[in-house]
């Protein structure tokens, strides 16, 4: 899903499901390899590693099963890929036909997509031995099975609790007293930046969340701003009224606001509604004189303390810059600091380990 489209018929699909080592690719990064030899995606950056899956995927295409693919990597063969150290990784290999419509991995799949699209979070689970087999398990229910009830019952409680977020990868699990070893794989909505108000700092700032990977969302009332010439980047240019905009929008904890208007009859609407959502992070561009009015009207309102605590105004980390492109840096640092829950210290402050 992550490495393009599906080829046609019977193809390969390797992922990258285990890494010992600091690995430029993350867990479920894929590459799929049809009969032809034609290849979609890479699980690291090239070279060795990706020549030894394709050469196995073209052996499980032939023998029509699946295989673990564990590589020992010393530490020039680890540079080459980009890790800094010697590891391990293993590359799930598995035959699949997109020309069938049972295709138990590609039904999985399209499920996990389905979910995400429609703005959920979905869990895959696999194992790593034996027959390709799935188990899906959503905000709704479950889909599939992974071959016996025990194994179903242990995954599906392993897959609820990493729902609620985690990353994914390889766990063990017992079985009716048996280890199985499982990958586990979170699928969920990107990371979304929502910007009201179309200004100059809006620019760089939805420009840096492009480059980031976040889904961008620029809304404003003025269709003279919010122009496609200005943010060529933005996956959505909304124009209308914000605060109805806001209303409307299913904010939730993969949702980034940012208010830049600096009107007080725009800013205000629009926070009331931010507030009463999920959203993970809600920054505000203002001075601190200027914060305090916004949250003593809000509390007038009878906006809660808890929410009020929310509003991170003035917006951004104390970067000292103070050009556009240097305070959409500071707020996209807020952002992401606030998202991980870290507190966006300096890395030398951080504890050992954590």
């Amino acid at each position: 899903m992550r490495n393009g489209s599906l080829p046609a018929g019977r193809a390969a699909m390797a992922t990258l499901v285990s890494t010992e080592g600091s690995s430029p690719r993350a867990t479920g990064s894929r590459m799929w390899v049809d009969a032809a030899g034609r290849i979609i995606g890479s699980v690291t950056i090239g070279g060795c590693v990706d020549a030894r899956v394709i050469e196995a995927s073209a052996q499980a295409l032939a023998d029509d099963a699946p295989e673990l693919l564990r590589l020992e990597l010393g530490d020039e063969d680890a540079w080459a890929i980009g890790m800094t150290c010697a590891g391990t990784i293993e590359v799930l290999i598995e035959p699949v036909d997109a020309s069938s419509g049972d295709d138990a991995v590609l039904q999985a799949l399209a499920l996990a997509r389905a979910e995400v699209d429609a703005g959920r979070v979905a869990v895959v689970v696999t194992p790593l031995a034996g027959d390709p087999r799935r188990m899906v398990v959503t905000s709704d229910g479950v889909a599939g099975t992974l071959g016996t009830s025990a194994l179903d019952a242990t995954a599906m409680g392993e897959a609820r609790s990493l729902m609620a977020g985690g990353a994914s990868g390889v766990r063990v699990v017992d079985a009716g007293g048996t280890p199985v070893r499982l990958y586990f794989e979170r699928h969920a909505p990107p990371l979304t930046l929502v910007v009201f108000g179309a200004t100059h700092v809006a620019m760089p700032l939805v420009a840096l969340g492009r480059v980031l990977g976040l889904r961008t969302v620029v809304v404003d009332g003025r269709d003279a701003f919010a122009t496609r010439e200005r943010f060529p980047d933005a996956d959505e240019l909304l124009v209308g009224m914000p605060s109805e905009l806001a209303g409307r929008m299913p904010l939730g904890s993969r949702s980034l606001v940012v208010l830049l208007s600096h009107d007080y009859k725009y800013d205000l609407p629009v926070l009331q509604a931010v507030l009463a959502s999920d959203a993970a992070y809600v920054g505000v561009l203002g001075s601190t004189r200027r914060a305090r009015a916004l949250l003593d009207f809000l509390a007038s309102e009878g906006v809660p303390p808890d929410q009020l605590g929310r509003v991170r105004i003035p917006v951004g980390l104390d970067l000292g810059g103070s050009r556009p492109e240097e305070i959409a840096l500071s707020v996209l640092a807020e952002a992401i600091a606030v998202h991980h829950g870290r507190p966006g210290g300096p890395m030398r402050d951080r504890k050992a380990g954590s």
